[in-house]
């Protein structure tokens, strides 16, 4: 019987016990939901002989529910707000304003596209939920590949067959110093950095892009690698880390920009070399069809990139 009563009972149904148990008048009731009153009647009619049992009592007040009406009428509201909610929810989606965007980042991509993006995302889908990890780009790419991020900011590392990858070319980042206001190379101008190889150094692990450009500079004027190297990707280490005057930090322009800028104790060694490295890209899986929020979030990026 519970079996048939589920299979029966229509969401009509449900609407007019809704509806009636509300006005209390099934006349009324059956203008609320675009029905005449014969009709609203049959189908009362229907859904009692569906339950097998009457929902409403009739009196001179109207129409008001029985125990079994107000059992039945209690979970048909909560259906019908439930159907309400998914309807919204999947608008939502539908339309861009709404649902999951899993973004992957190196650092230096987060702060300078990433997080100016997701602000404007906001602006457009106050409700959608957005992940970011930041990472070196080869976690990224395999975080991608693996369908673990709908885009990423990273860099092609070698081996990684690019065919069924969509890249949009970002600039080349430049790389900074950052250290305390009184570190000893503060304030004296533009410095070398074979004069910074005895202090000691915080820097992402062997092989980043930003450590080999620097790495690079440094052997191409014949001076050895600094040896005081401590090995991070987290800014909140890098950050405690320098607070010892004689550490600094190689990073990006946008990094370093955020790092000095609400902060007087935190300077940029101005370079008497600059220092490039390769651009990173906004990637994509070629044949992976994002949803409509995703693809707002891709949309804003490239924009970003297009501009800068």
């Amino acid at each position: 019987m519970t079996v048939q009563l589920a299979n029966r009972l229509m969401m009509k149904h449900l609407r007019l016990i809704v509806a009636v148990a509300e006005h209390t008048q099934l006349t009324i009731a059956a203008q609320a939901l675009g029905m005449t009153q014969p009709a609203a009647s049959r189908m009362l009619a229907e859904a009692e002989a569906q339950v097998g049992a009457p929902l409403f009592e009739r009196n001179a007040r109207g129409m008001v529910l029985t125990d079994v009406g107000e059992a039945l009428a209690r979970r048909a509201r909560n259906v019908l707000d439930e159907i309400a909610d998914a309807a919204e929810e999947v608008e939502r989606l539908r339309t861009g304003r709404g649902g999951l965007v899993r973004i992957g980042a190196v650092t230096g991509a987060a702060v300078g596209y990433v997080v100016p993006a997701i602000r404007q995302l906001k602006r457009l889908a106050p409700d959608v939920e957005v992940h970011v990890d930041v990472s070196t780009s080869e976690e990224l790419i395999g975080g991608l590949i693996a369908q673990r991020h709908d885009m990423v900011m990273a860099r092609i590392p070698p081996g990684v067959p690019s065919g069924a990858l969509a890249l949009h070319r970002a600039a080349g980042e430049r790389v900074h110093l950052v250290a305390r206001a009184d570190n000893p190379a503060a304030g004296r101008g533009p410095v070398a950095l074979t004069d910074l190889i005895d202090q000691e150094w915080v820097m992402q692990g062997p092989g980043a892009p930003i450590r080999r450009a620097i790495e690079e500079a440094l052997l191409a004027q014949g001076s050895p690698l600094p040896r005081n190297v401590i090995n991070t990707t987290s800014l909140l280490m890098t950050l405690a880390l320098l607070r010892d005057p004689e550490t600094l930090t190689v990073v990006s322009q946008e990094v370093a920009l955020l790092l000095t800028g609400a902060r007087t104790d935190l300077v940029i060694l101005p370079m008497r070399d600059p220092v490039l490295v390769a651009p990173y890209s906004l990637v994509t899986l070629r044949e992976r069809r994002l949803s409509p929020v995703a693809a707002t979030c891709r949309d804003l990026i490239k924009a970003l990139v297009a501009a800068a």
